[in-house]
């Protein structure tokens, strides 16, 4: 429970710093950002206030397109923590973003036998409602819980090819 509040802790939300941000209200709009060094050109995510790959401190947020292939997956059938118990079986995978990175994720809308590597996949957003740990991005008006949207991914029906479609 939530300290004092009557309410189950949740796991599933995140927490919302000035940093992150601009992540969170992209989300909110139907747009996923991710890292771009300006001093090596490579792009990265989970979003860091430096990049991993050489160190600098001159990376920008930057509007990816949404497109990812699935690199592997893992099908949940039973999770204790609220609220991902009464969202099994789901899909808890990695993605190749087309940019580069690898993202953790969750594939939706695919049944779990049409699930292919390397098929073609689109960003979606999901609203949660409760309020981000943290709040911020979670909180309305008044410190009323409201909802934190999520990216998730689905087969991406454009890809013209078998692999990508359910």
């Amino acid at each position: 429970m939530a300290a004092g509040s009557g309410v189950p802790a949740r796991f599933d939300l995140p927490e919302i710093d000035a940093f992150s941000r601009p992540y969170w209200d992209a989300a909110a709009d139907g747009r996923l950002l991710l890292r771009r060094c300006g001093a090596c050109g490579r792009a990265h995510h989970y979003p860091r206030e430096f990049c991993p790959h050489c160190w600098s401190e001159a990376v920008t947020w930057e509007r990816a397109s949404g497109r990812a292939t699935l690199y592997t997956w893992s099908v949940v059938h039973r999770n204790d923590l609220p609220p991902f118990g009464a969202r099994t079986p789901y899909v808890a995978a990695v993605v190749d973003l087309a940019e580069g990175p690898r993202m953790m994720t969750e594939v939706v809308e695919c049944g779990e036998a049409d699930l292919r590597v390397g098929m073609a996949l689109e960003v979606t957003f999901r609203a949660e409602a409760g309020r981000a740990q943290g709040g911020a991005a979670g909180e309305a008006k008044g410190g009323a819980a409201s909802a934190v949207v999520v990216p998730v991914f689905r087969p991406d029906p454009s890809s013209g090819s078998g692999v990508g479609r359910c």
